[in-house]
């Protein structure tokens, strides 16, 4: 159920909607809308309440039976779509609205002077979110694993001295507390879509979350995911499509485009995509970020690498500093014909 404040609606009145609700063991959830009413959802499964009762208290407008498994997630919930911003030393970066977001760096963070390198080069060609992998959850237990610590350490020197904000994959409990006080993005990655109680821990988090789209989820799997998150509290979540498995021997994975006008349609959450895994081809990274942002994307996040061969972790979809300078230049491009502005 929705319970929708009227514009006026003073604090208390908004305070005793939320304490009547949670009387009888459900959980509020007060949300501001831009329109400048309050909206309560109310989810769990512990009680009733009723409808009638809450539309006679002083300050609610009505209550809006919301009927989707993904409650606080929908467009029943939130008509408006949310924007997510991210505060950086190079300027904000918005996800949603009429902003498309660059996101580019390498898979993993492999040393010091790696991770300066590619970030001087990301940054001068106009990002301002940097991507690295301190954890890295692989399917080999013999593949590289990441960094670790040391790997959060890099990281934070690169926003110091090029002022760009991070993002960076949480893979356990015990690494989210790590990566909380490190990123500006927590990552919870495609293994981890459906890891319930990571989900639950990330959701407490006050940094906002990217969730990325697990190998065979479906719509609906990852708006449950999404769901997840909100309901713990968490508001500001970006949701991310990497690519499904499919028979297809062409591609690593099969980039589903389709998605992103699918999930502007049930949800208000902003949705980007990942060419990169996506793909798993460097080649067919450029059209795929190009064919993503003609597509209504919210946002790209590619892997560059400034020497992709000798990379420890996904070198063959990684793209160039130069090729990823040519994608921002297009990118921007499709944008401003679609009516949006890249940052």
């Amino acid at each position: 159920m929705l319970v929708v404040m009227e514009k006026n609606a003073t604090a208390e009145q908004i305070r005793a909607v939320c304490d009547r609700i949670e009387s009888v063991g459900l959980t509020s959830h007060p949300i501001p809308s831009p329109a400048g009413r309050v909206a309560i959802g109310v989810t769990g499964n512990n009680g009733t309440v009723d409808a009638g009762a809450l539309e006679g208290m002083p300050g609610v407008a009505e209550c809006v039976p919301v009927s989707k498994a993904y409650k606080l997630v929908s467009r029943d919930h939130q008509a408006e779509s949310t924007v997510v911003r991210i505060p950086t030393a190079l300027g904000e970066v918005r996800f949603g609205g009429s902003a498309v977001a660059m996101i580019a760096g390498p898979c993993a963070i492999e040393s010091r002077a790696q991770a300066f390198a590619i970030a001087e080069r990301v940054a001068a060609s106009g990002a301002r979110l940097f991507r690295g992998g301190a954890y890295k959850p692989r399917t080999s237990p013999y593949s590289f694993q990441g960094l670790g610590e040391s790997g959060l350490k890099i990281l934070c020197e690169v926003r110091e001295q090029f002022g760009l904000g991070i993002v960076t994959e949480a893979v356990d409990k015990e690494s989210l507390d790590l990566v909380e006080r490190t990123a500006d993005v927590i990552q919870i990655g495609a293994r981890n879509m459906q890891n319930f109680s990571l989900l639950k821990q990330a959701g407490r988090s006050t940094t906002p979350i990217l969730l990325k789209r697990g190998f065979s989820a479906t719509l609906d799997e990852l708006l449950m995911a999404a769901e997840y998150l909100m309901s713990e509290g968490a508001r500001e979540v970006i949701l991310c499509e990497r690519g499904v498995r499919t028979f297809n021997d062409h591609t690593r994975n099969t980039l589903d485009l389709s998605i992103i006008p699918g999930v502007h349609r049930r949800s208000h959450l902003p949705i980007i995509v990942d060419p990169s895994h996506g793909t798993g081809r460097r080649w067919q990274v450029l059209p795929l970020a190009r064919a993503a942002a003609a597509a209504g994307a919210d946002g790209l996040m590619v892997e560059v690498h400034n020497d992709p061969f000798t990379a420890l972790s996904d070198g063959m979809q990684s793209i160039l500093p130069d090729e990823f300078a040519q994608l921002a230049v297009e990118a921007g491009q499709i944008a401003t014909v679609l009516g949006r502005t890249l940052n």
